[in-house]
């Protein structure tokens, strides 16, 4: 089969640090203007188009404070991927994710704690009467995002978890902080439509991707929002499920590559992906100790577990180390571009 050309429409959802951390190394593969050596040398970009997905269910923090306050969907997965999708040498980017300092000493009042970025959020919410999907492309506009930003829906939705002991957690900061592994992850309202912009960027995509991210509380949350599962289902793009490199408290300890995709599709009813990218290179023995006292551990990549179910598994070195672990975005967005290309096995 001869490999597509591009430019590809992409569409990656997610939450939480994992989507923006994989937006940064897409990003630099989408117009205007990139340097040399990234991909557009030729003067074609590979990405035409880049459209993230965004969770809407964080209930904590400065997020959670202005939820509870003035009644708004919670800006701050949104907001980081406006930060990272926007151009990272404007001042504003960077005041976007200034967060004002906590502590007796701070003296910042009612502000502490909150970042620029959300109270900024806040007020466009208030002057667009209240639409906070027209708050998000209004925000990247003015910071010169290279792509579009959507919340997986426009409704105030709230999580719930069926846990293995058989109770129930009501609001996704409580489910995080249980220690019971999840079972079952429900929404509420069940029936929160999505944004019709989001399913035709599904419907148009040449490439999906799900992940890095909490499996439950950052991906599995966008696909309980009705119609959004199905339009990935549907799609003719191809289909990507990028892994965590570790296992999660209470979301994903002890699950494999493959037991991960299952509780996806357990939630969903269908088989999503084409294509799983899972990291095998070693992580430093300091690293995993730090992660070990939490009981987290690196996720097995049981490829052959992952090929009987049709699932093509793409291995390699994923892993940047730092004070914590993080992908390679620049390796990662590589990777997806060259499937995206290939297609679907």
């Amino acid at each position: 089969m001869p490999q597509k050309t591009g430019p590809f429409r992409v569409v990656a959802i997610g939450g939480g640090t994992g989507l923006s951390t994989l937006l940064r190394g897409l990003k630099r593969y989408v117009k205007p203007v990139l340097p040399t050596g990234v991909g557009c040398g030729d003067g074609v970009c590979p990405v035409a188009n880049l459209a993230a997905i965004v969770t809407v269910t964080d209930d904590g923090g400065s997020s959670g404070r202005l939820r509870s306050d003035l009644g708004m969907l919670p800006p701050g997965d949104v907001r980081n991927c406006i930060a990272a999708l926007g151009e990272d040498e404007l001042l504003l980017s960077r005041l976007f994710q200034f967060r004002f300092p906590e502590g007796e000493s701070a003296n910042v009042g009612s502000l502490a704690g909150h970042s620029f970025g959300n109270l900024f959020l806040a007020a466009l919410t208030h002057i667009t009467g209240g639409d906070f999907s027209q708050a998000v492309q209004m925000s990247s506009q003015i910071l010169a995002a290279r792509g579009q930003i959507y919340p997986a829906t426009n409704t105030d939705v709230r999580l719930s978890a069926l846990m293995e002991d058989g109770t129930v957690v009501d609001g996704e900061t409580n489910i995080t902080a249980s220690r019971q592994t999840i079972r079952e992850l429900r929404m509420e309202p069940p029936d929160a439509p999505p944004l019709p912009e989001t399913l035709e960027a599904i419907a148009s995509a040449d490439l999906i991707t799900l992940g890095p991210g909490s499996l439950f509380t950052s991906l599995i949350t966008n696909l309980l929002v009705p119609g959004i599962a199905q339009a990935i289902a549907q799609s003719s793009a191809t289909r990507v499920y990028v892994c965590n490199l570790m296992t999660q408290a209470n979301e994903s300890l002890g699950l494999t590559a493959s037991e991960h995709l299952d509780r996806i599709e357990a939630h969903c009813g269908a088989r999503l992906f084409d294509y799983a990218l899972v990291n095998t290179a070693p992580i430093s023995p300091e690293l995993l100790q730090r992660y070990a006292s939490e009981g987290q551990a690196p996720i097995e990549a049981d490829v052959n577990t992952l090929r009987e179910r049709g699932i093509m598994p793409v291995t390699g070195n994923y892993v940047h180390e730092g004070h914590l672990l993080r992908h390679d975005y620049d390796g990662v967005a590589e990777t997806l571009l060259h499937l995206a290309r290939v297609g679907r096995p």
